[in-house]
């Protein structure tokens, strides 16, 4: 059973990384189409020990492949994922461009795989946003036991978060203050290198960052419209990997060692978490990347609420925050026999 499968933003940082894990996962591919906008005809991106050329967004032929990933920013979504989807052409998309349509199934397969039956609605899928992601992970599990109230998030969140020119920033802003260079942000509203920045993304009205209404509205979506969240999104100085420090009101009693065997237990979660000072006691955002789970590590109660419970989560933002996600929802839409290749008709276009 294979398939053909086109991935619109391809020459981005999370475009790379989802045919680096369609690649890694075996997934059924007949052919993989890198798809990019006119100026990137030409390109090639990698996939596997294959070079592919990048094709126009504009002249590329969707009614010719099964399923499109789209990691190209909010507006190109906006204006291209319903013309793909009406080619009969399933659309996962990694912006925020459809997770709040009430039409559109938001998914993390390890908490709501059931939710992608519901991509028949618009023929869209929507990836949520990354520190959502492993934020659900961690929190379903918990939920299912004993029911979370309320959620206090700190996060620790990677220059990649913001794409390539905000990496290269954090890079050329490090090397350039050791040769007593002024650090000009762009990308950020203040200097990124040996900084951390509290804000991500634009302020609303009420104080919030859109970044941090994302986490409210999505986890609502996504686990249960009952549970509380209050999240303060920070910037730092890190190439790839979120983190975040997570405090938990249950609403019944749990202790450490269960919440430490009940995360142990439960899919796409990697628990570290000794107390000696060595090594494997927590991870750490670089320990994170090019790894496929979320990390959770120093668990411990919160005694300043009458069911408490604190804990540290990690993961690539790039992998589980973005492309992973998208692959495990593609290969839940296989599992459940939605994708079938024998749909294609006509020859896919010559990758040349």
């Amino acid at each position: 059973m294979a398939l053909r499968v086109a991935v619109v933003g391809a020459t981005g940082n999370v475009g790379q990384e989802m045919l680096n894990i369609l690649e890694e996962r075996l997934f059924p591919s007949d052919e993989v189409f890198a798809v990019a906008s006119r100026k990137s005809i030409g390109r090639t991106v990698s996939y596997g020990d294959r070079e592919l050329k990048c094709h126009d967004i504009e002249q590329f032929d969707f009614s010719t492949v099964d399923l499109c990933f789209m990691s190209a920013g909010g507006s190109v979504a906006l204006e291209w994922a319903p013309k793909i989807a009406l080619q009969d052409c399933i659309v996962i998309d990694n912006s925020s461009a459809f997770r709040m349509d009430p039409l559109v199934p938001l998914v993390v397969p390890e908490v709501n795989a059931d939710a992608v039956m519901g991509y028949d609605e618009k023929n869209i899928i929507a990836n949520p946003n990354c520190s959502t992601a492993q934020l659900v992970v961690a929190l379903k599990p918990i939920h299912d036991k004993v029911g979370i109230e309320r959620v206090v998030v700190s996060t620790y969140q990677s220059t990649s978060g913001a794409g390539r020119e905000a990496m290269d920033e954090l890079w050329n802003q490090t090397k350039g203050i050791y040769v007593n260079q002024e650090a000009e942000p762009r990308e950020f509203t203040k200097q990124i290198a040996f900084n951390v920045i509290p804000q991500i993304d634009d302020f609303m009205e009420d104080g919030r960052t859109k970044e941090e209404w994302k986490m409210e509205v999505e986890t609502k979506k996504i686990l249960d419209e009952d549970i509380e969240l209050v999240a303060t999104c920070v910037r730092v100085p890190t190439f790839v990997g979120h983190a975040e420090a997570v405090h938990l009101e249950l609403a019944g009693a749990l202790t450490e060692q269960e919440c430490r065997s009940l995360l142990r237990e439960s899919p796409g979660i990697m628990v570290v978490d000794k107390r000696e000072s060595d090594e494997e006691n927590y991870v750490t955002p670089i320990e994170c990347v090019g790894e496929w789970a979320t990390f959770i590590s120093r668990i411990r109660v919160d005694k300043t609420v009458e069911h408490g419970i604190a804990f540290w989560c990690v993961s690539d933002n790039l992998r589980k925050g973005a492309a992973l996600n998208a692959v495990q929802i593609a290969e839940e839409l296989l599992n459940r026999g939605v994708l079938k290749p024998e749909k294609t008709l006509v020859p896919p276009p010559a990758d040349a």
